[in-house]
């Protein structure tokens, strides 16, 4: 009988060794909070996705200091608005939900942390699309471009460091690029969701922002089906002028990430969407799985399929936890 000449498992004898080979790790500063911020006084929890709430002004500034305490690389902002109308106007209202959250995060956590904000009108429309419907009830591509240049330039405005474009428009980086460099904000940072999925894994962000649509947004978001596509998309945005480009959902589409991250020459991010979220919560919470090496395996895999930031919603938990292992 003869033994094995070459033994790959002597690099995972002990703790210390499997440390010492391990190829990715995950860092605090490499993780982005996703924050829901609502009108009103009082933060709601939001039933499909245990632990994260729609959070009053107040209770979000106190969440931006923790997730800044725990070494979170940044917030991104998403509002969650009372009033909505067909084409989004609280969007663009400097006293509008997200605009008056971005100044106050801005003012109360400085530059602990990068605050950002999503720039789409999915969230302050009656209809619930990302964009303008036409006369015949199909999102107007170009008319919903105005409106993104308009959005920029609020947020901008009030503040927001990096605009996340998640809207799925043809065109979208180039418009908020050229507005932004044409009314003195250069040093703003453009993120597009270059690669953004038309997925099932949304349903409990839906309940988040308190979504009105009806239908579905195949017409502007990717076919799960096309990898290639996805690629593309991000070349665009690259081409473009975006400064950091995204792949959504990140779970099901590792193999889109590791394509664009392969060809991309800026940072690459992923988002882990509210249905992986909630999937791990519920299996979880039945005792089916081991939550915090779900959370940390879920995270660690999208990293290395090649995320330079992952957007979680366990950012701070998993930030704390990191932290506590280093000490």
């Amino acid at each position: 009988m003869t033994n094995p000449v070459i033994r790959p498992r002597r690099l995972r004898t002990s703790p210390a060794l499997r440390r010492l080979a391990s190829e990715i790790r995950v860092h605090p500063a490499e993780l982005v909070l996703p924050m829901f911020v609502r009108e009103g006084d009082e933060q709601r929890p939001i039933s499909s996705m245990p632990g994260v709430v729609q959070h009053s002004i107040d209770s979000a500034r106190r969440a931006v200091v923790q997730a800044a305490e725990a070494g979170v690389g940044g917030v991104m902002l998403f509002g969650v608005p009372e009033v909505r109308d067909a084409i989004g106007t609280g969007a663009t209202d400097p006293k509008g939900i997200l605009n008056l959250a971005t100044r106050a995060l801005v003012d109360e956590i400085g530059d602990a942390l990068v605050v950002q904000t999503d720039l789409c009108l999915d969230e302050f429309t009656d209809h619930g699309h990302c964009g303008v419907l036409a006369a015949d009830g199909h999102v107007d591509n170009d008319a919903t471009l105005e409106r993104y240049r308009d959005m920029a330039l609020a947020q901008a405005a009030a503040g927001s460091a990096l605009l996340g474009l998640s809207g799925m428009m043809d065109g979208q980086v180039a418009a908020v690029r050229g507005t932004l460099d044409l009314n003195g904000f250069e040093d703003t940072a453009v993120l597009a969701y270059s690669a953004k999925y038309a997925s099932a894994f949304y349903g409990p962000f839906r309940e988040a922002v308190a979504s009105t649509l009806v239908g579905d947004r195949r017409t502007y978001q990717l076919d799960p089906a096309n990898r290639r596509e996805g690629v593309r998309e991000a070349q665009l945005d690259i081409d473009e002028g975006a400064d950091i480009v995204m792949v959504k959902p990140a779970g099901s589409y590792l193999d889109v990430l590791a394509e664009v991250a392969a060809m991309s020459n800026i940072p690459v991010w992923a988002y882990q969407v509210s249905g992986e979220y909630a999937m791990i919560e519920a299996a979880a919470a039945q005792g089916w799985i081991d939550r915090r090496r779900a959370v940390e395996e879920s995270v660690l895999s999208i990293r290395r399929a090649g995320a330079d930031a992952v957007l979680t919603y366990w950012a701070v938990e998993l930030a704390t936890w990191l932290k506590e292992e280093r000490a």
